[in-house]
């Protein structure tokens, strides 16, 4: 029998990092229309316009119409102190108000793109595995530190991945190695505390600043050419379709907890 999706993600506290535009800004948007009033959303990114901007559209939707709170934090991630304002956010709020907390970590960054070979200087890969990495670890152990496993309270803890994490390509290797850091780690904490539902979600190739980077900063000349291929053949993909494919896996919640899931297994 096919799994029937919920039909909401209840009143749930929602904490969405890389909020400010491309596949963030969407899962925020589709995520306030799938959450109860009441419920709470924590934006968090390093550009405060786009954030304030966010904001005001969102409270400004149906959704803020009927009760859902939008805040957001401007933080830089690579740093300490960014995730200790990410946290001071939300660490005082209760979580007898809500009977959901969503963790997405979604913020990330190609990083230079260059051969593994020419990585001589440490400085270059501890500031990438900074953002991508360590980050997120450190944030998503202090949510669930704030939100501790109580009755009737569900926490989801969502990694935006990618192939890359599977896959290696050339000139890539920070970005590689990051993704499949986290994929790691999230599958660890999913053996660790299976209360808590872990996923992995690789949204596909889509149409964002990234992937515009992508197509003309990578170094390598044959994975240049491949994502030029793709533009050329309609082949990348709108936030909107992936990020639907993201809520309703949330919805229905029937996958393997730790799973990686790309967005053509779906």
């Amino acid at each position: 029998m096919q799994a029937v999706a919920a039909e909401d993600l209840g009143t749930a506290l929602c904490i969405i990092t890389g909020a400010s535009r491309g596949f963030g800004r969407t899962i925020a948007v589709q995520m306030s229309e799938l959450v109860r009033p009441g419920s709470v959303l924590v934006l968090v990114a390093r550009s405060g316009e786009d954030l304030r901007m966010l904001q005001a559209d969102l409270t400004a939707s149906k959704a803020g119409k009927a009760g859902v709170v939008v805040e957001y934090v401007v933080a830089d991630l690579g740093v300490k102190e960014g995730v200790e304002n990410v946290v001071k956010a939300f660490k005082l709020r209760s979580s007898e108000d809500f009977d959901h907390v969503i963790l997405v970590n979604n913020a990330g960054s190609l990083g230079t793109s260059r051969y593994a070979k020419t990585f001589t200087d440490m400085a270059d890969v501890d500031s990438y595995l900074s953002f991508n990495v360590s980050s997120t670890l450190c944030l998503s152990a202090c949510v669930l530190e704030a939100f501790p496993r109580r009755a009737g309270l569900r926490r989801t803890v969502v990694n935006v991945s990618s192939l890359s994490a599977l896959q290696p390509f050339k000139s890539w290797v920070l970005y590689c190695s990051g993704k499949a850091a986290r994929d790691m780690m999230f599958r660890v904490l999913a053996e660790e505390d299976p209360d808590v539902r872990v996923l992995s979600y690789a949204p596909g190739p889509l149409n964002t600043a990234m992937f515009e980077e992508a197509s003309t900063k990578t170094f390598d000349t044959s994975l240049k050419n491949s994502f030029k291929d793709m533009i050329a053949k309609g082949e990348v993909l709108t936030c909107e379709a992936s990020c639907a494919k993201l809520m309703t896996l949330l919805l229905k919640d029937k996958y393997i907890n730790g799973v990686h899931i790309d967005f053509y297994d779906i």
